[in-house]
C-alpha cells in the first residue's frame, strides 16, 4: 500500500510538472512573437520611409526640371518676337503692322502647343511613377500579411496540443484574413489599372492614393484584431493547462509577424503642377 501511495505521487507530480513545461512552452511562444512583431514592424518602417524619400525626390526633380525648360522656352519666345517686331518695323520702314501682329499670334499658339504639350507629358509621367510605388506597396504589404498570417498558423501548430477550440478559432480567422486581403488587393489593381488607362489627371491619381490608404489601413487593424485574440486564446490556454490531467509533450517555435501603416503622399508633386497650370494661364 506504501509503494502504490508513492507511485500515486510520482505520477500526479509528473502530470504536474508536463503541464507546467506546457504552460512555460506557450508563454514563450507568444514572447517570441511579440518580439518578432516589434522587429518585423521596425524593419518595414524603415523600408517605407526609404521608397517615401525615393519618391519624393524623384517627383521634385521631376517638377524642377519642367519648370526650367517652361521659363526657358518662355524667354526663347520673348525674345523672337522681339527680334521679329524689329526685324520687321526696321525693314518695312514702321508699316506693315498687319505682318506684325500675323507674326505674334502664330508665335503665341506655338507657344500655346508647346507648353500644353510639357505640362501634358509632366503629368503623365508623374503618375506612371506613382502608380508605380503605390503598387511596390501594396506588395510589400500584401508579403506582410502573408508572413502574419504563417505566424500565426505556427504559433496555432504549437499550441493545438493544449487547447483544440484555439485551432477553430485561428483557422477562421486566417480564412477571414486571406479573403479581405485578396479583395483588397483585386480591387486596388483593378482601380489603379482603370486610373492609368482612361485618366490622366493627377487629382484623380491623388484620389486613388487616399482610397489606397484607407484600405490598406482596414487591412492592417484586421490582421492586428487577428494577432491580439490569437495571443489572448493561447495565454488563456496556457495558464488552464496547469491543471490539466492529461501528460503532452511541448515544443516552441519562434516566428515573425508585423503590420504597418503605409502612406504615401504626392501632395508637393500635385501643388507643383497645379501652380504650372495657374503661372500658365
Amino acid at each position: 500500500m506504501v509503494v502504490v501511495g508513492v507511485e500515486e505521487v510520482v505520477a500526479v507530480a509528473v502530470v504536474v510538472a508536463e503541464a507546467v513545461a506546457v504552460a512555460e512552452a506557450a508563454a514563450e511562444a507568444v514572447e517570441a512573437v511579440e518580439v518578432a512583431e516589434v522587429l518585423a514592424i521596425a524593419v518595414v518602417v524603415v523600408e517605407v520611409e526609404v521608397v517615401e524619400v525615393v519618391v519624393v525626390v524623384v517627383v521634385e526633380v521631376v517638377v524642377v526640371v519642367v519648370v526650367v525648360i517652361v521659363v526657358v522656352v518662355v524667354v526663347v519666345v520673348v525674345v523672337v518676337v522681339v527680334v521679329v517686331v524689329v526685324v520687321v518695323v526696321v525693314v518695312g520702314g514702321g508699316g506693315g503692322v498687319v505682318e506684325v501682329v500675323v507674326v505674334v499670334v502664330v508665335v503665341v499658339v506655338v507657344v500655346e502647343v508647346v507648353v500644353v504639350v510639357v505640362v501634358v507629358v509632366v503629368v503623365v509621367v508623374v503618375e506612371v511613377v506613382v502608380v508605380v510605388v503605390v503598387v511596390v506597396v501594396l506588395v510589400v504589404v500584401v508579403v506582410v500579411v502573408v508572413v502574419v498570417v504563417v505566424v500565426v498558423v505556427v504559433v496555432v501548430a504549437v499550441v493545438v496540443a493544449v487547447v483544440v477550440v484555439v485551432v477553430v478559432v485561428v483557422v477562421v480567422a486566417v480564412v477571414v484574413v486571406v479573403v479581405v486581403v485578396v479583395v483588397v488587393v483585386v480591387v486596388v489593381v483593378v482601380v489603379v489599372v482603370v486610373v492609368v488607362v482612361i485618366s490622366s489627371s493627377i487629382v484623380v491619381v491623388v484620389v486613388v492614393e487616399v482610397v489606397v490608404v484607407v484600405v490598406v489601413v482596414v487591412v492592417v487593424v484586421v490582421v492586428v484584431v487577428v494577432v491580439v485574440v490569437v495571443e489572448v486564446v493561447i495565454s488563456s490556454s496556457s495558464s488552464s493547462s496547469s491543471s490539466s490531467s492529461s501528460s503532452s509533450s511541448s515544443s516552441s517555435s519562434s516566428s515573425s509577424s508585423s503590420s504597418s501603416i503605409i502612406i504615401i503622399s504626392s501632395s508637393s508633386s500635385s501643388r507643383s503642377l497645379l501652380n504650372l497650370f495657374q503661372f500658365h494661364h
